[in-house]
């Protein structure tokens, strides 16, 4: 289980990476090429349920290292994954309602049709996302799991080597990586952007897209204090899932309207 651990935490984090429509297809000898290697119909759904099994991981980690310090922290990130993963759902239903799928790339195609990104039709839903992205990713100010003054670093502090690096590479980098991918997928219209590159546009458009909401998420990192642990889940159950549900009613009624 010990070792165990550091795969159930590096490969939900991996797979993330799997649903998200690099650009746009393109032809190579006569066939279409899909920049994307599981492009199916849930694959929203299918990001949300492997994304969230990497707490599992953690969980693990912290009871098989035999550490007071790293149960402890296992058991904060479990408490924060269950609250935000619940207020993460509830911020992109409104982008589903309004694109009428849960495929990545149809989401994409959507805002492309319309002519207008869906960040500036759900702006609400946006700032819970990335709310919720700091929460998932465990930086600062959610890095209650890790907090060096009170747990050592937390669940991984058992490990050593490469093995204690596993944790930080899945959660803080590849996390944050893919997370902010989606963003770009659900708010930012994926690939669509001017054409300034020729072919290479919708790939750069994404890339450009996606590492600066990186930026934005390590500069926040290196701001913000951080949060008390009974304020972290306070906010989420008691602040944000109530406005992310309130969004989403919004959202149904004036697609159900127009």
């Amino acid at each position: 289980v010990y070792y165990m651990a550091i795969i159930m935490a590096l490969v939900p984090s991996i797979l993330l990476l799997a649903v998200i429509p690099w650009g746009p297809s393109f032809m190579v000898n006569g066939k279409y090429i899909e920049p994307i290697i599981a492009d199916v119909n849930i694959a929203l759904l299918l990001a949300f349920a492997v994304g969230s099994l990497s707490v599992y991981g953690t969980i693990f980690s912290g009871w098989a290292s035999n550490s007071k310090y790293a149960f402890i922290g296992s058991l904060r990130k479990a408490a924060v994954v269950i609250a935000y993963e619940v207020v993460l759902g509830f911020s992109v239903l409104g982008v589903i309602l309004l694109a009428g799928t849960l495929s990545t790339v149809g989401i994409v195609e959507a805002q492309i049709q319309k002519g207008v990104w869906f960040i500036f039709y759900q702006p609400v839903a946006f700032i819970l996302y990335l709310y919720c992205m700091l929460a998932e990713s465990g930086r600062v100010p959610f890095d209650i799991q890790e907090a060096e003054a009170e747990l050592v670093t937390g669940y991984n502090v058992e490990y050593g080597g490469m093995k204690f690096g596993a944790f930080p590479l899945a959660e803080w980098y590849i996390n944050v990586i893919a997370l902010s991918a989606i963003a770009v997928v659900l708010f930012f219209g994926g690939w669509d952007g001017p054409k300034i590159l020729g072919p290479l546009s919708p790939y750069f458009w994404f890339v450009a897209k996606t590492f600066a909401l990186v930026f934005f998420t390590i500069w926040l990192h290196w701001t913000l204090p951080r949060f008390q642990a009974k304020d972290i889940t306070e906010i989420a159950w008691k602040i944000l899932l109530p406005i992310a549900i309130l969004n989403v009613i919004i959202t149904a009624v004036v697609v159900y309207i127009v």
